[in-house]
This record gives structure tokens, sequence and C-alpha cells, in this order.
């Protein structure tokens, strides 16, 4: 009796993708925990703000390389550089915003605790319903954009109104694309784990400094 051996063998795809999700969330942890670190660093030593321009070109730039190399091993090195980066960025405002408010610890943790929670829920949604969220891709990309430029003109023009109106966009913003590219690796839409791991980092990122905006204006104690 012949046996169907197709019927016992695992789904090449399914391992791919449960490989890459592994991973992703594997070096995601690690990335977290690093920038944790740098942010830690930078609050020691009491590092200035490092302005628009700085962090934009080294953003870009490290975001730039992590995505050219993003098939061989320097994808990993650059992206503990980018997410050490971006924790360097971001201790000078946990800084001012501890310096600035009474509760200043309180709205770093409620934020922090808002950003898990977000995260975890939008991700665990993504992964049990494997629903497909490419067709939010084009919206999203527009939606980022229009909130980017929004959020310099409200820079550049001193608009506290646009700038929390921005902070919310970037909340919504961020909270799609985590259903968008969670949704893209468990799919198959997205094979590159670096690539992935960024791009969760990034939204994780922006989600919490959206959060922390929105909770100094609202529950801020001077």
């Amino acid at each position: 009796m012949k046996v169907n051996t197709a019927i016992l063998r695992p789904d090449a795809g399914i391992l791919a993708t449960n490989k890459v999700l592994k991973n992703t969330y594997m070096l995601l942890s690690m990335t977290l925990i690093f920038s944790a670190m740098t942010a830690g660093a930078a609050m020691y030593l009491n590092l200035p703000p490092f302005g628009m321009l700085v962090t934009l070109v080294g953003f870009y730039g490290l975001f730039f390389l992590t995505a050219k190399f993003s098939n061989s091993a320097l994808g990993l090195l650059f992206v503990f550089a980018l997410t050490g980066f971006m924790g360097l960025t971001l201790g000078p405002i946990l800084s001012m915003y501890i310096k600035a408010f009474s509760n200043g610890h309180e709205l770093i943790m409620m934020a922090l605790g808002g950003t898990g929670v977000v995260f975890l829920g939008l991700s665990g949604y993504a992964l049990t319903t494997r629903k497909d969220f490419s067709y939010m891709g084009g919206f999203l990309m527009v939606g980022v954009l229009v909130a980017f430029l929004a959020g310099i003109g409200a820079i550049v023009f001193a608009i506290p109104a646009l700038s929390l109106a921005v902070s919310a966009m970037f909340i919504l913003l961020m909270s799609g694309m985590i259903l968008f590219q969670t949704s893209q690796i468990v799919n198959g839409g997205e094979t590159n784990y670096i690539l992935a791991t960024i791009s969760l980092y990034v939204s994780i990122y922006n989600l919490f400094l959206s959060l922390l905006q929105l909770l100094g204006a609202f529950n801020g104690r001077n």
C-alpha cells in the first residue's frame, strides 16, 4: 500500500512563515532591549536633544543601510546600529518629560504600558485570525506621509493643537501598520525577518512617542 508522503510532510510555506515569525519576534525583543539600554545611557549622560536634522539623517541613513544589507550578516549589525541610535534620540526626550512634569515617570510608564497593550492586542489578532490586511498598505503610506508633513508644519509654525492632532493620527496609523506588517509576515508577504523587525520597531517607537505626547498634554502635572 502506497502512502501519499505529501500528506505527511509539513507544508513548507507554513514552516517558512513560522521561521520568519520566530526570528522577527526574537530580533525585535533584542532590539527593544538594546534601544532601552541606549536610551538609559543617554539619560544617564544627560545628552541634549539631537535635533530634527540629525535625527532624520541618522535614521534614514541607517535605515537605508539596514535595507541594503538585509540579506547578509551586516544587516544585523545595522539593525542594532539603527535601534541603538533611536534609543539615544529617545533618552533626551524622556529626560525632558521627567524634568517638565512632576508625574513624568508615571507618564512614561503609562505610555509604555499602552504601547505594549496595543502591540500585543493587534499582533495577537493578526496572528490568530490570519486575515490579510495588505489592502491597507497604500492608505497607510499616504497617511504617514501626510502626518509627517503636518508634524513638520506644527514644529516650524509652533502650533500645539496641530502637534496633538498629528500625535493622534500617528497612534491610529501605527496601530494600522502593526496590523498590516504582522499580516504581511503571516501571509507570506514579508519573508525577510530583518526588514520585518525594523518595520515593527519603527511602528512601536512612533506609537510610544505619540502616546507619551498626548498623555503629557492631557495628564501631565507641571
